[in-house]
């Protein structure tokens, strides 16, 4: 019996509006609201990459950024 593997759909980017294919993970936590070891993920694509960690950065939310 062969086992059926689900096709896995692309990651979309979290920014507002944008449709684009994710190729970044942008790991965050908030500290006042979640456990130290909980972390969060906002997919990014190359074009908001940068603002995405940049808006959880000034906030002291950003934990790092990796690629996917």
């Amino acid at each position: 019996m062969s086992e059926q593997v689900e096709p896995v759909e692309p990651a979309v980017c979290s920014a507002k509006g944008c449709r684009a294919a994710a190729s970044y993970a942008v790991i965050w936590n908030n500290p006042r609201i979640h456990t130290p070891e909980r972390e969060k993920v906002w997919a990014a694509c190359e074009e908001h990459r940068r603002p995405l960690a940049d808006f959880l950065d000034v906030r002291g939310f950003l934990r790092r950024v990796e690629r996917l």
